[in-house]
């Protein structure tokens, strides 16, 4: 694992023990406190320098306000400066007219490395730093401190806390400032192994000195960040127990490449956990997970029994199991899954549903008919089940009606081929469905979505079209010819519909989420981010907290694209 998604794996759980109020008196092994109180004689010393400067700079604008910002500055200096004693000298403010100006700290051993505090009153999920370019050149590194209290003359006590820092290296800024908010920080706890780096690297050049001394001189570089992973690893993480911690943070990184696509890194990482920790049932349910995404269903298949044989009673890794199967044409195999699925959870509509289809491939067309009926006894709304009672029965024999031979003239065939056939044959049946019933939405957009399987858009647009016209309060139809749209590039079209979806239902989560990407690939980050808001509200009060963690990462990624620019996240 690279040490900038190491630290910032250790800032969510700060963030949850901020969130948790349990920064004076940590329980957890390998923690502390991460709470700087100043009072008494100490905080007077700072007033006194800060009314010295009021009264020297009032000119600039009224005395308080001038004490104000200068105290804001000392107090975060004071917490800097308790935590990397000697290691640093400060930068006289006498030397600099406007309190937190570029500098505020240099590192004693290299003068050249310049470290910028940022001190902020908030409420620590609500505030935000900012940092202006001037200050970028001339620094290494911007600390962030967070003070409890809001600042004024006659505060007895202030408690703050260090909320974190950002490598100057990471921030693009050609002019002006940008802000950001404490989940963009790295942790605070490798503030110095990072500095230590820096202080060790001969060939280190601030942007400033560099812009200085070597205008002509393309060879300047940053520091090899990979060569901090190790003076992480040898400084800072020092738990009780680091085996099971860094399990736990490989599982973490796995997570995040998994949601962002990158399914060898995640592989790579559920692996590594693996090696650490190997009686993990979800790790290897995740890391098969990873496998179907990749279509290597055997692998997946390796992982998901992996997974059971830790977990006799691991439902969910029955199912992906079986639908494994199901693209490898083992059809026994796969309802051999479900059934065992089922046998754990009795109420699992999805259960049901994937042996009925299952079923309805290898001509069990009862078994199938009596699956389906029992996902939707357990589930009304579920999607894909035909559920008007008066004609079910006579489209599923329809359906379900499916020449054995069709079957076994294609089990030893190209797989793709098969499901080729198979979302073909499901067009021929639908079409008889909708021949029987020329008014059954469901029939159209079952035969839609069929077409889009085959990459037949337009007909699918038709098909859906032909749903609303039919049921223009079936947010379903809105949502699947929105997803039709955008196969043919058509985004606007795939925005009105998915807003229209929503519209029927506010609910939806998943329509807000394509809309959202949409917006994002548009440039519109506000309109994205909203919209990803709405769907990880969505998420939390449903119980998906897979969804709902993953959906506020895509979040955190925007809102960093947005005011950082960091291009090694």
């Amino acid at each position: 694992m690279d040490w900038s998604s190491l630290l910032r794996s250790l800032q969510s759980d700060f963030i949850r023990r901020l969130a948790d109020g349990c920064l004076l008196h940590c329980q957890s092994v390998g923690q502390h406190s991460e709470l700087s109180i100043i009072s008494g004689e100490r905080l007077k010393q700072l007033r006194d320098f800060c009314w010295m400067m009021a009264e020297k700079y009032k000119r600039v604008s009224p005395v308080r306000d001038v004490f104000v910002s200068y105290l804001k500055g000392k107090l975060g200096e004071e917490v800097v400066k308790e935590r990397l004693a000697d290691f640093i000298t400060e930068v006289d403010y006498e030397k600099r007219l406007g309190g937190d100006g570029n500098v505020d700290f240099m590192l004693t051993d290299n003068p050249l490395i310049g470290i910028e505090v940022k001190s902020r009153h908030g409420y620590f999920n609500k505030v935000r730093w900012s940092v202006s370019v001037d200050e970028v050149q001339k620094n290494a590194v911007i600390v962030c401190v967070l003070i409890q209290e809001q600042v004024n003359e006659a505060q007895s006590q202030y408690h703050m806390v260090l909320a974190g820092f950002l490598p100057t290296e990471m921030i693009k800024l050609k002019t002006g400032k940008i802000s950001f908010g404490i989940e963009q920080l790295f942790y605070a706890g490798g503030l110095r192994s990072y500095l230590e780096y820096l202080q060790s690297s001969k060939s280190y050049i601030t942007p400033n000195n560099y812009l200085n001394t070597h205008q002509n001189n393309n060879s300047y570089a940053y520091p090899q960040k990979q060569l901090f992973s190790k003076a992480v690893n040898q400084n800072f993480v020092t738990p009780i127990e680091p085996e099971e911690n860094l399990n736990q943070l490989y599982i973490k990184q796995g997570d995040e490449c998994f949601e962002k696509q990158l399914h060898d890194a995640a592989i790579d990482n559920y692996s590594q956990a693996l090696e650490i920790y190997s009686n993990d049932a979800t790790t290897y349910y995740k890391r098969g997970r990873v496998f179907y995404c990749l279509k290597d269903y055997s692998q997946a298949i390796t992982n998901f029994v992996q997974a059971i044989n830790l977990n006799p009673n691991f439902a969910k890794a029955y199912i992906k199991s079986g639908v494994a199967r199901y693209k490898l044409a083992d059809y026994y195999g796969a309802i051999e899954d479900y059934t065992q699925a089922i046998k754990i959870n009795s109420y699992d509509a999805i259960a049901f549903q994937n042996r009925g289809d299952v079923r309805s491939m290898i001509g069990d067309s009862q078994g199938a008919i009596e699956d389906y009926t029992q996902a939707i006894k357990i589930n009304p709304n579920l999607s894909g089940i035909e559920k008007s009672e008066t004609q079910k029965l006579e489209k599923q024999k329809i359906i379900f009606n499916i020449n054995d031979n069709s079957h076994n003239s294609t089990v030893n065939e190209n797989k793709d081929n098969l499901e080729r056939e198979n979302h073909q044959r499901a067009i021929e049946v639908f079409t008889q469905v909708i021949e029987i019933s020329p008014n059954d939405a469901v029939g159209y957009k079952k035969r839609g979505n069929a077409r889009c399987d085959l990459g037949d858009y337009l007909a699918a647009i038709e098909d859906f079209t032909k749903a609303i016209q039919i049921n223009p309060y079936d947010g379903d139809a809105y949502f699947y010819r929105g997803n039709a749209f955008y196969e043919l590039g058509d985004k606007p079209e795939a925005i009105e519909d998915y807003t229209q979806a929503i519209k029927i239902n506010d609910s939806d989560a998943d329509a807000y989420i394509n809309r959202g990407n949409l917006r994002d690939e548009l440039g519109d980050t506000q309109g994205a981010v909203a919209d990803f808001q709405v769907a990880a509200d969505l998420y939390q009060k449903a119980g998906n907290v897979q969804e709902h963690k993953d959906t506020k990462e895509k979040i955190l990624d925007l809102e960093i694209e947005e005011s950082l620019d960091v291009l090694d996240f």
